[in-house]
């Protein structure tokens, strides 16, 4: 028989309570949630902004994050999950996490697709241990007409990411400093 002091049954019950926090995806529905909002994300896209099925057909791959919530007061944060999509077909899960500081207060939501335009920065993003969106990327922004828009620069570009849906009080929206990682949901 086992005897157990306070002090070691405490400590016992906070790791079965920091453990039954943690999930390791086996059994969950994580990956059908994913997948349900990431199919609505891309019927928005491509209504609200029919110019962007074009982008989608002509890319190797798409990177959708239906939801990427941030928030900051000096420093911020935010974190989103998605998954990759190749020719329609989701072949893995991804979160991004981002941090900032600097002047910055408010919180706010948006939505983010990342075009693949090439079979090389496709295949770079999927091999590498962890991605960040840096010098690679260009943005395609709304334009006056409330369409997205890419033109020849973002055409030509390894990697388009498309931001839209985005509500909140924060000023703008970037993906400057955002590392993407693969998940099991």
């Amino acid at each position: 028989m086992t005897n157990f002091t306070r002090r070691g049954f405490s400590l016992a019950l906070a790791g079965a309570g920091l453990t039954a926090a943690c999930s390791n995806g086996v059994g969950a529905n994580g990956a059908p949630k994913i997948d349900a909002r990431v199919d609505k994300t891309l019927n928005y896209l491509y209504s609200r902004y029919p110019n962007t099925r074009d982008l989608a057909e002509k890319s190797n791959g798409q990177l959708v994050m239906p939801l990427i919530t941030e928030a900051g007061f000096g420093i911020g944060g935010g974190y989103g999950r998605g998954a990759l999509r190749v020719d329609g077909v989701t072949v893995d899960y991804y979160s991004a996490t981002k941090g900032s500081f600097g002047l910055q207060i408010g919180a706010q939501q948006f939505a983010h697709v990342l075009f693949f335009m090439t079979e090389q920065s496709l295949m770079r993003f999927r091999h590498s241990s962890g991605w960040a969106a840096g010098a690679d990327v260009e943005y395609a922004l709304n334009d006056q007409g409330g369409n997205l828009r890419a033109d020849t620069t973002t055409a030509t570009s390894p990697v388009v990411a498309l931001i839209f849906g985005q509500a909140g009080l924060m000023a703008g929206a970037t993906l400057e400093g955002v590392k993407y990682t693969r998940i099991i949901p």
